[in-house]
């Protein structure tokens, strides 16, 4: 599903340069789950970052399905965003003022959904996070927990190939976290979805059949016999 080649990142701060990426290789099967690990600053979400089509490679090719994301037109990387990745973030960024099924059909918007169609699939989303009986529930009426997996429910509405998630439990306590975990591997399984996951958490790591561990722009990848 993903070949990178020679993939470097580099960013100008003052007169420094900072190499996020240093020319890596790293391929992602289809139906992959990979975990990525290492220090702040090390490069971890600029590779989530590039995975997604958010940001351009500064040199190197990303192959996604036999695309080269670093040459499409913005337009184009757009619609792949659009239609092919699904992102979860530590801040859920949901909109206060709409309710779980509001908010989880706004990724269906730029698709060019109708409203009944985009209604159904919105609370379809949410029963399979198990928020069926949540859907007119505003995000201040949920708990943190909960609002995770309205963010998750609006992140495979739109039937991605590839979910990403930078620090997806990184805001919620032990038990929460477990529970938004389950959730994610489920869906990984059940729909069979490329699933790629930055963290901190070791304990979340040590679930991932894959392990990347980036340093310093370098990347080492690992099997985890565990999982």
């Amino acid at each position: 599903m993903y070949t990178l080649t020679s993939v470097s990142k580099r960013y100008r701060r003052g007169k420094q340069t900072i190499n996020a990426l240093d020319s890596i290789d790293l391929t992602i099967d289809r139906g992959d789950q990979l975990v990525v690990q290492g220090p702040t600053g090390g490069g971890k979400s600029t590779l989530l970052q590039l995975l997604g089509g958010l940001d351009r490679p500064t040199t190197g090719s990303i192959v996604l399905d036999g695309t080269d994301l670093a040459k499409l037109s913005e337009a184009k990387l757009t619609k792949v965003r659009a239609t092919t990745v699904g992102f979860v973030f530590q801040s859920w960024n949901l909109i206060p003022t709409l309710n779980a099924r509001e908010n989880v059909e706004t990724a269906l918007v730029p698709l060019g959904v109708r409203p009944g169609e985009r209604r159904r699939r919105a609370a379809q989303a949410l029963e399979s996070v198990g928020l069926g009986e949540r859907l007119t529930h505003l995000p201040g009426e949920l708990s943190g927990g909960q609002q995770q997996r309205v963010a998750i429910a609006r992140a495979i509405v739109k039937e991605p190939k590839v979910l990403l998630a930078d620090e997806p439990t990184g805001n919620l306590d032990e038990d929460m976290r477990d529970e938004v975990m389950s959730v994610l591997e489920s869906l990984w399984r059940e729909r069979g979805l490329t699933f790629v996951m930055v963290t901190h958490d070791s304990a979340i790591a040590r679930r991932a059949p894959r392990l990347a561990v980036i340093r310093k722009g370098r990347i080492k990848v690992s099997e985890n016999a565990a999982a």
